[in-house]
């Protein structure tokens, strides 16, 4: 139709708009049809015509063909709403006779031929789609969710021009869960009555946590883009720090979860993935546990753009809590890393680490001796977990090996057993680079039976053979020692007690003079 006219039969009322997006699409439009819809369109194509006419030298090859230099207007595709999909349907409003043949308006395509007749300066059009857009407060639930995914090439206008403010509201207005998690404006006012809110703001918390076990409308609000959705999490007023919900937070965590994102749009998340750490935050170890708090960074982390700031909030949050942790939970694939100072492997190491680090560096773990212990014999498992993986770089399974303190490990047998799987694993390592692994073990706190395995190992060094059992022959020494010592101690005890018994005895007998003086004097 308007497209199909060849450029060597352009007409004197044949204009040529460029939309400037990927694939370049050009719309060849009657000027007299386009100009009487649209104001704005009018007025460029008056000042193209004016510039046109003040053009001294014609070339004569268009003046005998009856040709007028047909100069091209130019439209960005981002700025017009919905780019070369809404200049479409706008051409075809204009070829319908102005709407006389009326375009079927529906929720589908509503929003969009709003924003171009906006755009445009179409009244025709504009005064139909404000007839249908009235009654959105009657739509049903999943109509109002398909006019706002139809906003999602053309979000900034349509929210510039309150489109997208009066569909969340249509749709907050249909979701009772929604609404009661609105909070309230900050004001002066407000301040003054907190404590008399107090009352109003425990029966939120009740709604949302019943709320929290009927979330229906999780699964259908993740068909919106995340522009979209950070809108509704604002008019809520909890983004950002500002989120303390508990359903919202598993709601962003349950949308993260199910999007796909790729590199080049991950910055649209990053807002919506801080709003969930900050949430994950603020409810924290009271109703997250240590694997939830795994699985939440796990879901934020798989490249949403999540600021350095959140993710070491989350990781000091998970790392206090790290006795908790499972060997499952520490198995972190680095399939989808986002830590530059990664140089390989299957799982990752880096986080594990800055996770003990976290937790011997908490203040009240130096007071709890048995969570320390806890935390020794996770990682000594984790170890062996990792220490088939060829990529591990030695050092990282050193730096895991010796980051807890000495103290943390009564027993050095499930180290060796890890180093072990690591030398059989890595078999072209140096003796430098084997006898720094064995420099992990504490040998006298392995067990008899551990430093047997250790001597016969033909993978691990002789010099460190010869310390290895040179401290077991001292731990011998030293554990008779303390036998004889022990039993010394107690014989001491022993004697002392006999003595409290026969001072005891002679303290509670009858006095031998007064027996002697009841006796008669012949009988003497």
């Amino acid at each position: 139709m308007y497209k199909a006219a060849a450029m060597s039969q352009l007409s004197a009322d044949t204009i040529q708009i460029h939309m400037n997006a990927h694939n370049h699409q050009t719309f060849l439009l009657y000027q007299h049809i386009v100009s009487k819809y649209s104001r704005k369109l009018k007025k460029k194509m008056m000042m193209i015509n004016q510039d046109q006419n003040k053009t001294t030298t014609i070339d004569q090859d268009i003046i005998n063909n009856h040709h007028h230099p047909n100069y091209p207007l130019e439209m960005d595709d981002h700025e017009f709403p919905g780019g070369s999909h809404g200049f479409e349907l706008f051409s075809r409003f204009c070829y319908n006779n102005g709407g006389r043949i009326k375009i079927k308006i529906n929720v589908s395509n509503v929003s969009l031929l709003h924003c171009c007749s906006l755009f445009l300066g179409m009244q025709n059009l504009l005064q139909q789609t404000e007839s249908f857009l009235q009654d959105m407060f009657y739509w049903s639930w999943n109509d109002i969710l398909t006019c706002l995914k139809s906003c999602e090439s053309f979000v900034v206008y349509a929210d510039s021009c309150g489109l997208l403010q009066n569909l969340i509201s249509a749709l907050l207005a249909q979701n009772s869960d929604l609404v009661h998690l609105k909070s309230p404006p900050s004001s002066s006012n407000y301040s003054a009555e907190t404590s008399s809110n107090s009352s109003s703001s425990e029966s939120i918390n009740k709604q949302q946590s019943s709320s929290t076990k009927s979330a229906w409308w999780f699964d259908d609000l993740i068909v919106l883009p995340p522009k979209i959705i950070e809108k509704i999490i604002k008019r809520l007023g909890s983004y950002g720090t500002n989120n303390n919900s508990l359903i919202l937070t598993k709601f962003l965590l349950h949308y993260l979860k199910r999007s796909k994102t790729t590199t080049s749009k991950s910055e649209s998340y990053g807002g919506l993935a801080n709003t969930a750490v900050n949430g994950v935050i603020s409810v924290g170890k009271s109703t997250f546990s240590c694997r939830k708090l795994l699985w939440a960074l796990r879901v934020v982390g798989s490249g949403f753009g999540l600021s350095k700031e959140c993710r070491a909030c989350l990781e000091k949050t998970i790392g206090e809590m790290l006795d908790e942790a499972t060997l499952d939970d520490l198995m972190v694939s680095a399939g989808h890393h986002y830590d530059q100072a990664y140089n390989g492997g299957v799982y990752d190491v880096n986080l594990v680490l800055r996770l003990i680090r976290i937790f011997v560096n908490s203040s009240d773990n130096h007071h709890h001796i048995q969570r320390m212990k806890k935390v020794g014999r996770l990682i000594d498992k984790y170890l062996s977990e990792i220490s088939p993986d060829h990529n591990l770089n030695i050092s990282k399974f050193v730096g895991v090996a010796q980051s807890l303190p000495d103290f943390a490990r009564d027993c050095f047998d499930g180290m060796y057993t890890a180093i072990d799987i690591y030398l059989q694993s890595h078999p072209r390592l140096s003796l430098e680079e084997r006898s720094k692994l064995c420099r992990c073990l504490n040998y006298e706190k392995l067990s008899l039976e551990a430093c047997k395995e250790l001597a016969k190992n033909h993978k691990i060094p002789p010099k460190i053979t010869i310390e290895a059992l040179i401290s077991q022959h001292s731990k011998g020494r030293n554990d008779e020692n303390m036998s004889l010592g022990r039993m010394q101690s107690r014989v001491v005890a022993l004697e002392e007690a006999c003595r409290d018994i026969k001072g005891h005895q002679m303290l509670h007998a009858p006095p031998t003079t007064t027996l002697v003086s009841t006796f008669p004097t012949t009988f003497c």
